[in-house]
C-alpha cells in the first residue's frame, strides 16, 4: 500500500512591526492608490531587531505548531527550512531552528529556489514521508526579507514583508495528503530577478556594498508576464491531471506575489475570488512563507477531503503546483 504524506497542522509568525503605504510614500516616490492598484498590497510585516532573522521566526512558528499538536520537539526526525535569506551562509538555517526549539533528534537542510522554495521544500518532505523512511517532518518557509530590500527602490519596497509559516508533515491514515506535484525551472530567467553579490561569483566587498549588489534586483515586466502564465498553467494542470473541475476545487492556496497574477490564476481555473486564499494585503510578499501563512490563516475554514491547489512562482525562474486533500 503507496503510502502518501499529509499535512497534519500549521501555524504561523508575523513581527509586529507594522510598515504601511502611507510610510513608504515618506521614502519613496509613490502613493498608496498607485501601489493598491499595481499588486493589492496595503501593508508588510517587518521584523525591526537586528539580532533576529528568518531562523527566529522559523523557530517561533515552529514551537507554535509542536504546542498546537501536544509534540515533543524530541520527535521530529527532520527539519527543512525554506528561505532565501539564511541567518548565514552556513550553517544550515534548519540546523539554527532545531536548536532553538530543542529538536536535538532531527536532521535538517535548507532548501532555496526563491519564492518557490516552500512548495519545493514539502515536495521533498513528502518524498521522505512516502518511502517509509520519516514520520513526522516539520517543512518551515521563513524569509527576512527586509534585509535584501533597498527602501529607497520604488519597485522591490512596496512588495515585500517578513514572516514565517510551518507545517507538520506524516503519514496519511487515509487517501488525504498530497496527491500530486509538478515542479519546474528555467535558468535563462536569472537576468529578470536575482541578487547579485554575497555568493561566490560577487563576494561581499566595499565595492559591492557601495553598489548595493547585495539587495534585490528585478525587472518587473517580464517576472509579472511569467508569473501570470506559468502560475495559471501549473494550476490548470494539476486540475487536469486528476480530473478536477472547477466546482471540485475548495481553494486556490497560491503564493502571494502579486494580486493581479492570482486573479488571473482564478480566472484560467474558472474559480471566483470567493475560492482563493489572498493575504497579500496584509502581509506583502514573504517570499518562502507566504503559501503556509494562507494555510495557517484558513486553517479553521478547511474541513477534512477539501480539494486545494497549491501554487507559486519565483526567481530563477521556477514555479509549480501541488494537488492536495486536507488531511484533518
Amino acid at each position: 500500500m503507496k503510502i502518501i504524506a499529509a499535512i497534519t497542522g500549521v501555524s504561523a509568525y508575523v513581527p509586529e512591526y507594522i510598515l504601511t503605504n502611507q510610510e513608504l510614500e515618506k521614502t519613496v516616490n509613490t502613493n498608496n492608490e498607485w501601489i493598491l492598484d499595481r499588486c493589492g498590497i496595503s501593508e508588510r510585516r517587518i521584523l525591526k531587531d537586528k539580532d533576529k532573522a528568518s531562523a527566529f521566526m522559523a523557530a517561533e512558528a515552529a514551537k507554535t505548531l509542536l504546542a498546537k499538536k501536544s509534540i515533543s520537539p524530541l520527535d521530529i526526525e527532520l527539519i527543512i527550512v525554506a528561505t532565501v535569506t539564511p541567518d548565514h551562509v552556513y550553517p544550515a538555517t534548519a540546523n539554527i531552528v532545531s536548536d532553538m526549539i530543542g529538536a536535538t533528534n532531527a536532521w535538517g537542510f535548507d532548501v532555496q529556489a526563491a519564492c518557490s522554495s516552500f512548495l519545493s521544500a514539502l515536495s521533498v518532505a513528502a518524498k521522505f514521508i512516502e518511502s517509509g523512511t520519516h514520520k513526522k517532518i516539520l517543512v518551515i518557509g521563513s524569509d527576512k526579507m527586509s534585509s535584501i530590500i533597498d527602501y529607497t527602490c520604488r519597485k522591490t519596497s512596496i512588495l515585500f514583508g517578513d514572516g514565517a509559516g510551518a507545517v507538520l508533515l506524516e503519514p496519511s491514515t487515509d487517501d488525504t495528503g498530497i496527491i500530486d506535484t509538478r515542479m519546474y525551472a528555467d535558468g535563462s530567467g536569472k537576468k529578470h530577478l536575482y541578487q547579485a553579490a554575497g555568493g561566490s561569483l560577487i563576494p561581499a566587498s566595499i565595492e559591492s556594498v557601495k553598489n548595493k549588489q547585495h539587495f534585490m534586483t528585478m525587472e518587473g515586466q517580464p517576472v509579472f508576464k511569467l508569473a501570470v502564465i506559468k502560475m495559471a498553467d501549473v494550476a490548470v494542470e494539476m486540475m487536469e491531471r486528476n480530473k478536477l473541475s472547477a466546482d471540485d476545487i475548495t481553494y486556490l492556496t497560491p503564493h502571494q506575489a502579486n494580486k493581479r497574477i492570482i486573479e488571473a490564476t482564478a480566472k484560467r481555473m474558472g474559480i471566483s475570488m470567493e475560492k482563493v486564499m489572498l493575504n497579500i494585503q496584509k502581509y506583502g510578499n514573504t517570499t518562502s512563507a507566504t503559501i503556509p501563512l494562507c494555510l495557517a490563516e484558513w486553517e479553521s475554514q478547511l474541513k477534512k477531503g477539501d480539494n486545494l491547489i497549491l501554487t507559486t512562482v519565483g526567481a530563477g525562474f521556477t514555479w509549480g503546483g501541488m494537488y492536495l486533500k486536507w488531511s484533518y
